[in-house]
């Protein structure tokens, strides 16, 4: 029962995040720190949007993964890595991510597509 109110709330927490990327003044100064990235469950083929924090040079992007064993959305990027969308300043792209796993930090990194 906790671990689904606990679902529940950071669900809405990230609605929240999403909500605000979207709104005129506020969506620009947020998108300096959030990415919401789009991306299929490996297992269920279903499609989940959730922001993230990331940094970016060039045309890769980094995300960290914060208490990664307790996330799961990571993990559809081990190995060879898949496909992902992100909404970043404003525009959709796509990329390639591939989960980094280094003595227990988990990134994720996205090497985006050339923009059509």
């Amino acid at each position: 029962m906790v671990k689904n109110v606990v679902a529940q709330v950071v669900g809405g927490v990230n609605a929240g995040i999403v909500a605000l990327t979207k709104l005129p003044v506020i969506g620009p100064l947020m998108g300096r720190g959030f990415v919401v990235i789009t991306y299929t469950g490996r297992r269920s083929g279903k499609t989940f949007s959730t922001p993230v924090n990331y940094w970016r040079s060039g045309d890769e992007v980094v995300i960290g993964v914060g208490m990664p064993d307790k996330k799961s959305w990571w993990r559809n990027f081990q190995g060879e890595g898949g496909p992902i969308s992100l909404h970043l300043n404003g525009v959709d792209r796509t990329g390639h991510a591939v989960t980094q796993r280094d003595n227990g930090r988990v990134s994720v990194r996205v090497t985006l597509d050339d923009k059509a």
